[in-house]
């Protein structure tokens, strides 16, 4: 079968136009997006966070846990929000394996 009507090449410009500047804004929303984005951590007293260890559980056991610049300096914690013991201990507390 032979097609009798032929593309518009203005039309076929306009489209190929549209799809490059759709792609290019989404190029440019994805660039300018944060790199990271972090998630709202928990409060200490909702988590039920103490400075001191529970039993033989200790933040600085936790998989959670990021160490401060020593070993007996406070760090943080990617669940808790603030300043982190590594003597302390919260309900989220995992043991490193």
């Amino acid at each position: 079968m032979k097609h009798d009507k032929l593309v518009n090449p203005s039309r076929q410009m306009l489209i190929k136009q549209s799809v490059a500047v759709a792609a290019t804004a989404l190029a440019a929303g994805t660039l300018l997006r944060p790199r990271t984005v972090q998630a709202a951590k928990a409060a200490k007293s909702s988590m039920m966070y103490q400075d001191k260890p529970h039993a033989n559980q200790r933040c600085s056991g936790c998989v959670q846990f990021v160490p401060g610049s020593s070993p007996d300096a406070n760090g943080t914690c990617r669940v808790v929000a603030g300043s982190i013991s590594p003597n302390g201990w919260c309900v989220a507390f995992t043991p490193k394996s």
